[in-house]
């Protein structure tokens, strides 16, 4: 196991460095430069000249990338162009919020999705079994923004459930309470797509294990029908289901972007977003690069999670 986690590693490096350098070319090459968000009726052009000299975005793309890097790789990912403040100071206020959105929103699509997928499959073509897949297609087809603000307008605005957004209520003391009365909708809505695609991955991998021939003889020793399936059945059929926790980690910090900004989350998609108006361009390089790292982890995390729910899966050393 260990050489496989090593020999892993060793080809993320190379992976990563491909991702920050893909990033690092359609940041910089798209149209406009941070300066501009900065010149004013007073600003002469030797002063924008200075300004842009200064930033260093006058040299070739490819000797701002090694200087990045070379930052980067010393633990310095610079200053922000629109708050003036260290990056890495920036972007770390940021992970706390959104890892916990992430978080919450990943443990309520499974606890949504394994039952439901389930039933769907113990009832296969009942109208439960109709209702799951209507769900299903609901969530996957459902733009966030547009069931944030559904959610808004229902819950926050209508019942007046959940706060319209933020993290705490201003003006109050921050509690867990009030914490979690703010992140209760964000973190459905969120939820919400993956626990749709989910649905289909779990009622898929029931089915194919149900006519085995070991839950036949488990049922015929007399077990109930609720350890047949959730101790013999689910656990042969999670390997498809582990597979999608890797690929749910790009969608869910995608689906935060969004969310956060809808929201008014303060968390790593909503500084995203930010970035972008004000074309900071060293607090963006600094959020793609730990999307990036998330999603090799995670990547590597499911590998290891794959050995766990099959014993018979063995990494090889060579």
């Amino acid at each position: 196991m260990l050489h496989y986690l090593l020999r892993r590693i060793l080809i993320a490096i190379p992976v990563l460095a491909g991702i920050t350098l893909f990033n690092f070319l359609i940041i910089n090459m798209a149209p406009g430069n941070p300066v501009e968000m900065f010149i004013n009726p007073s600003m002469s052009q030797a002063d924008i000249d200075l300004r842009k000299e200064q930033l260093g975005i006058n040299d070739p793309i490819a000797m701002q990338y090694f200087r990045w890097l070379g930052n980067v790789l010393q633990g310095d990912f610079g200053y922000s162009y629109s708050s003036y403040e260290p990056v890495a100071q920036v972007v770390g206020a940021r992970i706390g919020p959104t890892l916990l959105l992430m978080g919450s929103s990943l443990l309520l699509a499974y606890l949504i999705a394994i039952p439901i997928g389930i039933l769907s499959a113990r009832k296969q073509y009942s109208w439960l079994d109709y209702s799951a897949t209507s769900f299903s297609f609901l969530g996957v087809s459902v733009p966030n923004f547009i069931l944030g603000l559904g959610g808004i307008y229902l819950f926050a605005l209508t019942w007046k459930l959940f706060p319209t957004g933020g993290m705490y209520t201003l003006g109050k003391e921050k509690t867990l309470g009030d914490l979690l009365h703010h992140l209760i909708m964000p973190a459905l809505i969120l939820a919400t797509a993956s626990a749709g695609s989910m649905v289909r991955y779990v009622r898929s991998s029931v089915l194919e294990v149900l006519g085995q021939d070991y839950l036949r003889t488990a049922r015929a020793k007399g077990l109930s029908e609720f350890i047949v399936i959730n101790k013999h059945a689910l656990r042969n059929a999670m390997i498809p289901i582990i597979t999608v926790v890797g690929l749910d980690v790009p969608l869910l910090f995608g689906g935060a972007v969004i969310t956060e900004q809808v929201f008014g989350w303060p968390g790593m998609g909503q500084l995203m977003i930010q970035s972008i108006g004000s074309r900071d361009y060293p607090t963006l390089m600094a959020i793609n690069l730990i999307a990036a790292v998330a999603v090799l982890a995670a990547n590597l995390l499911t590998d290891i999670a794959y050995a766990a729910a099959d014993p018979a899966i063995k990494y090889s050393k060579r």
